[in-house]
């Protein structure tokens, strides 16, 4: 019998930079880890292995981006992959989560604990991945 995953990596891709957050299910709370630089949405794999390395999540959960109304946009599909990629690479369950509105949302939070000078792009990335995770977390 497999056990529910405990400890968790979250992702908000983007093709720039993709944030990172850690969770679990115990606590059913995700912080904010740490920002990837990606190349066109491609991180490095080495760091990324790292992550898995240090952190031991028995499971990752991707954000995917959708248009408001639900449909699919060029980005969607692109996270899907990078999902999948994760999957061939890992060898972890992947959980894909519906993404709209997290990075607004993580916008939003930075700016009322520390108004425009703390609007910096990493922060808003990791709580970002922070918020998918949460997300799925609080679904469970």
């Amino acid at each position: 019998m497999k056990h529910p995953p405990e400890i968790l990596l979250g992702f908000d891709f983007g093709l720039k930079r993709i944030g990172v957050a850690v969770g679990q299910t115990v606590t059913k709370t995700a912080r904010p880890l740490t920002m990837l630089p990606a190349i066109q949405g491609i991180p490095s794999w080495e760091t990324v292995q790292k992550l898995i390395n240090d952190w031991q999540p028995d499971a990752l959960v991707v954000g995917i981006p959708l248009n408001m109304d639900g449909t699919t946009q060029t980005l969607t599909e692109l996270a899907q992959q990078f999902a999948h990629r994760l999957k061939e690479r890992f060898n972890l369950p992947i959980y894909e989560v519906d993404e709209r509105l997290t990075s607004v949302e993580a916008k939003d939070n930075v700016f009322k604990q520390g108004g425009y000078k703390a609007l910096k792009k990493t922060q808003i990335d990791s709580i970002a991945a922070q918020l998918i995770l949460q997300n799925w977390l609080d679904e469970q």
